[in-house]
């Protein structure tokens, strides 16, 4: 047994060693997780029972003195008056008041017998709540269903009970393999320069999905948000689907077919922070700042002008778990990627850090608080769903936040491999291609903690938005739009298609556990990502995704999408996300050339511009058994110069590589091999009838 099995804190430091100066402050850290899920536990009897508020506030079907109705409750300990107004009652906002009950709560039940034939599916309410700021109509913080005010810029809310509730016809799938995550904004993903919807989505975009080879499909925006520009990271309505699609009822339907798809469905969960708005949002809700948020300076978050929750307050804890369980159960989501978890954890939000010391991984710099909720929302997912998924977007690489919680950690299944992206844009940018340097690229990608999972990626949407570029901007630039016609020669066109396939192809095979892409990155789309506003004209040219550009075979994203299909496949056959060994076979920097291997696959890259190897050795693995006998050689298995992928055909796809008894590389056995410029194979070691 490990002398650090006792679950004090520490250890992660069995893991990693250079934790040990700091075996106090894990013990500190454990200590206040383990004391607030006592205050939990005191106060409200389990984490299962604080995560069901919203089975408690907003609208609840239920009776009184065995009158069967519905029961409205709000939390808001400073309001001074409450009522309930809407077409119910004429927007009269004096005839249904709530009344105050203990711990800050006001309710009021609403028989049947009275109002079931006024208070009914869909129609609109709000809650008008008397503040010390003065009188305010205001949407309900459980609400479910959000729609724009007709004439206004606001949002008024809508007491949601469906006559007839979806019924899920798929199981949650079970994922197979290693996590691949389609990245998807389900408004700007129809070709038309409109907002898309939750059918079209479900009818056009997830069979692609699907047929592409990811098996998971992260959603963007569906928190609802005032400002559709925001990406869907302002959010207002956290228990309300953004109405901008359509339904609650077509979002369940968008989740049951991909699970009919065998797709885990992820969505892009927003608890970093809020939209300051009063009219849509929780900002004083009950005439102070603090009810949900940090008071003062600390409230305010200066890069994102929004406000910061107080994660130290149960009732905050409360609304935000409870904030998990409800898209968990209500709309079978199989997990989330917690947005922001860099700016909730530190007290400066990361901002302007570059984390290379483990001090700042700890008090005086971290908010402890909102590290201790990230623990129990982790907890809690995996009770009531243990096989969902956790993802993290941090850039700091907080110690622990992919261990589980009973190693310590912060409980997160995967951490985003936030440095790659960065890494490849900063090279595009600054450096030639005569500049790259081989090892320091495989060491920037393999750098990571260990053990502890990463999900890789090359961009993501926060290299298409506009401002930024995406890689295949980066490297074909305003020639995209005019060029990519298989027919049409260009040495721009040439090299863009050829780097963007082996970036992909290098940061997949040796960036994380998992893979991610942004929706129209896998075959370069050619425009970056820009919500309609007023310094565009309100257009949604930018807003879209062209479709038909990669189903043109005629055109060059046709081929990088055939090719990014061929490179996830390397994972659903291989394993090539979570084989072993990763193994450095061979660097030359004044080639640009660069071999590894990764499991039973050799990956070779030669990204020199020019000059072509022949006949060139590298050291293998060649003692091993195949499936079929013993290895006498290696198979080409993946060229990204294939006619198929936009290229040139150079080396012929039904290429072997004999073993050779020759000692290379501190290998007793070697294989000779020939890699044009701008090329990337990757070799499967087999026997000569296999």
């Amino acid at each position: 047994m490990s002398e650090r099995s006792t679950n004090d804190g520490t250890r992660l430091i069995e893991h990693d060693p250079w934790l040990e100066p700091f075996a106090d402050a894990l013990r500190t850290r454990h200590e206040r997780y383990r004391n607030t899920l006592q205050r939990i536990e005191d106060t409200f009897g389990s984490l299962d029972a604080i995560s069901r508020g919203h089975e408690y506030f907003g609208f609840t079907r239920g009776e009184c003195d065995g009158r069967p109705g519905v029961w409205f409750r709000e939390w808001a300990p400073r309001a001074v008056a409450m009522t309930l107004t809407g077409e119910f009652n004429d927007w009269n906002r004096m005839s249904d008041p709530l009344s105050p009950e203990a711990y800050g709560i006001w309710t009021r039940f609403f028989p049947d017998d009275e109002y079931a034939q006024r208070l009914t599916h869909g129609s609109a309410l709000k809650v008008h709540v008397h503040t010390e700021l003065g009188p305010m109509d205001r949407l309900p913080p459980f609400t479910r269903r959000v729609m724009p005010e007709a004439n206004t810029n606001h949002f008024v809310g809508q007491y949601w009970q469906p006559p007839k509730p979806h019924k899920w016809r798929h199981r949650r799938p079970k994922l197979t393999g290693n996590l691949r995550v389609y990245e998807a904004h389900v408004g700007m993903a129809t070709e038309e320069e409109r907002v898309g919807t939750y059918t079209e989505f479900a009818r056009d975009v997830l069979p692609r999905i699907a047929e592409a080879g990811y098996n998971a499909v992260q959603l963007m925006a569906i928190q609802e948000h005032p400002y559709y520009g925001s990406f869907g990271y302002q959010v207002s309505n956290f228990f309300a689907p953004s109405s901008r699609f359509g339904t609650p009822e077509e979002l369940k339907k968008l989740i049951d077919k991909a699970h009919g798809l065998s797709l885990v469905v992820l969505l892009d969960l927003v608890h970093s922070h809020a939209v300051k708005n009063t009219y849509e949002g929780l900002n004083l809700f009950d005439g102070t700042q603090y009810q949900y948020f940090h008071d003062g300076g600390r409230g305010q978050h200066p890069a994102w002008d929004s406000l910061c929750f107080d994660y130290s307050k149960l009732e905050v804890l409360r609304f935000l778990l409870s904030n998990v369980r409800y898209w968990l159960e209500e709309f079978r989501f199989d997990g989330f990627r917690f947005d922001g978890v860099t700016s909730m954890m530190y007290l400066d939000h990361g901002l302007g850090r570059d984390f290379t010391s483990y001090d700042q991984y700890f008090p005086p710099h971290v908010d402890e608080d909102a590290i201790v909720y990230l623990q129990l929302a982790n907890q809690l997912v995996h009770e009531i769903e243990p096989d969902a998924i956790t993802i993290a977007e941090d850039m700091s690489g907080m110690v622990g936040i992919a261990r589980p919680i009973e190693d310590d950690g912060l409980g997160f299944d995967y951490r985003l491999a936030m440095g790659l992206p960065d890494y490849w844009i900063k090279l595009l940018k600054e450096r030639t291609d005569e500049q790259w340097h081989m090892d320091e690229i495989y060491h920037t990608l393999i750098n990571r903690r260990q053990h502890e999972k990463h999900i890789a990626y090359a961009e993501s949407h926060d290299q298409a938005l506009v401002g930024d570029k995406t890689i295949a901007m980066w490297l074909m630039d305003a020639d995209i739009y005019w060029y990519m016609n298989n027919a049409q020669p260009n040495l721009v066109i040439d090299r863009g298609v050829a780097l963007h396939k082996m970036i992909r192809l290098l940061t997949f095979a040796l960036g994380g556990e998992g893979w991610l892409s942004f929706m129209g990155n896998e075959f370069g789309h050619p425009e970056w990502v820009d919500f309609p506003r007023e310094g565009n004209g309100f257009s949604y040219k930018y807003a879209r995704r062209q479709w038909s550009l990669a189903d043109n075979p005629h055109l060059r994203y046709h081929a990088l999408g055939a090719f990014d299909r061929t490179m996830v496949e390397l994972d659903a056959e291989y394993s090539v996300l979570t084989a072993w060994p990763i193994e450095k076979l061979n660097v030359h920097e004044d080639f640009k050339l660069l071999c590894f291997q990764h499991g039973p696959l050799v990956f070779a890259f030669n990204f020199h511009p020019e000059h072509a190897v022949e006949h060139y050795r590298i050291g293998v693995p060649g003692a091993g058994m195949s499936g079929e006998g013993t290895v006498d050689q290696y198979k080409l298995l993946l060229d990204t110069d294939a006619t198929d992928f936009g290229g040139h055909a150079l080396v012929s796809p039904d290429t072997t590589y004999p073993l050779q008894d020759t000692p290379q590389d501190h290998r007793e056995h070697s294989i000779q091999i020939y890699l044009p410029p701008r090329t990337a194979q990757v070799l499967l070691p087999t026997t000569e009838h296999s």
